[in-house]
């Protein structure tokens, strides 16, 4: 039975791997999440809702959560690990390593974080400035951008992946960072103190070439719960080991700790725990929709992405040339860029989670059917310039 299941599963996670697979299972997902809201009985919101049994253990660790929670605060955890595997790995061996290579998708993707923040605040009339929704449009959805461009992009060159993933990874950085200052409540120094021993922890582990599973994923889950106990959003977890995980392998080893973990989370984070965050935090009841016109916080979340992302990136990446600090990818030409920079208004999954926690009650609907309606009409324009990028280079 095993030698007939192994293959089976080898073709599963290859199939998982794939950029595009990201993509297609984020929006049945995220069909399923609309349709299943708006179903009468209420069950969606019922269901994620649910919490654990009551118990003092729970109390003790902060851990009472509902399900949502468990899936923004847990699952998202290790979608963050993975996105900083990636970029502590393009910036240390990848494309972007040195200073020059890295300085164009690090100014780019600060501008495309500051430039929509302004564009939220200006559209939204000041709305947007209370309770941290100007950094709703700062992010970039790694998995749906990559997922348009794996689909339409085959004739643009390699570097304009390398771009937008960095691009992508950084900011997401930057905006899971916000999230963790923005959002921390009852701050706990002693519980962050002891997330962070258990973090060098874990990568002392990794420096000495003594980091067995059973010893790491324990100490890993402990600086998780610890950073959840005080008070700041645990996303920040993932982020910091990603980023103390070796590049590079030993001298007796085949492959990194990076790449072997990249390897064995790619799958999972992209072809489960994106779709089931979207399942979660995309169920938004159909009335939502039409408010979004009306409510100024939700139309300066979706200038934000719509207009201000690309204006961003494309003067982020200009600046960065101009003055010196970065050059564009080798074969990438600035009309390569400008799909890249439409890319960057999918804000979606990173997106969702700044507005629901930012936006209080029934606003938070109207605010995310603004990012779900603005990361559409962005990846459908970003889809005709990439095909129209295509065409004129071949």
């Amino acid at each position: 039975m095993a030698r007939r299941t192994a293959p089976r599963l080898d073709m599963l996670l290859e199939f998982l791997r794939l950029e595009t697979t990201g993509g297609r299972l984020l929006l049945v997902a995220t069909g399923l999440a609309l349709l299943w809201a708006n179903l009468p009985g209420g069950t969606y919101e019922w269901f994620w809702s649910l919490r654990p049994p009551s118990s003092a253990l729970l109390d003790a660790l902060h851990l009472d959560l509902p399900l949502a929670g468990w899936v923004t605060d847990g699952l998202l955890t290790v979608f963050f690990f993975v996105a900083g595997l990636e970029v502590k790995r393009e910036l240390t061996v990848g494309e972007l390593a040195g200073w020059r290579a890295a300085a164009l998708p690090v100014v780019a993707a600060l501008g495309g974080m500051f430039v929509p923040a302004v564009v939220a605040i200006v559209v939204s009339g000041g709305a947007a400035s209370h309770g941290g929704a100007w950094a709703i449009p700062v992010a970039t959805d790694i998995a749906f951008a990559l997922g348009v461009l794996a689909l339409a992009g085959s004739a643009l060159p390699s570097g304009v992946r390398v771009l937008l993933l960095s691009l992508a990874v950084i900011d997401d950085l930057g905006a899971i960072t916000l999230v963790g200052v923005l959002f921390a409540h009852d701050v706990r120094v002693w519980w962050l103190a002891a997330g962070l021993a258990l973090c060098l922890l874990y990568g002392l582990l990794h420096r000495l070439r003594y980091a067995p599973a059973w010893l790491v994923v324990p100490v890993a889950a402990g600086a998780w719960v610890c950073v959840q106990g005080g008070g700041v959003h645990a996303t920040v977890t993932g982020i910091l080991l990603g980023l103390l995980t070796p590049v590079r392998a030993a001298a007796a080893d085949a492959e990194s700790p990076c790449d072997r973990l990249l390897h064995r989370l790619h799958p999972v984070s992209a072809g489960v725990i994106v779709p089931v965050f979207a399942l979660a935090a995309a169920g938004i009841p159909l009335a939502a929709a039409g408010d979004v016109i009306g409510d100024p916080l939700a139309r300066g979340a979706a200038a934000g992405l719509l207009i201000g992302k690309p204006i961003g990136i494309m003067l982020g990446a200009w600046l960065a040339v101009r003055v010196g600090l970065g050059a564009l990818p080798p074969s990438v030409r600035w009309g390569d860029v400008l799909p890249v920079a439409m890319l960057g208004g999918v804000g979606y999954t990173v997106s969702l989670l700044i507005a629901r926690l930012s936006v209080p009650g029934g606003g938070a609907d109207t605010a995310a059917a603004a990012v779900l309606g603005a990361s559409i009409v962005a990846a459908v324009l970003a889809t005709v310039l990439v095909r129209w990028r295509g065409n004129a280079r071949s």
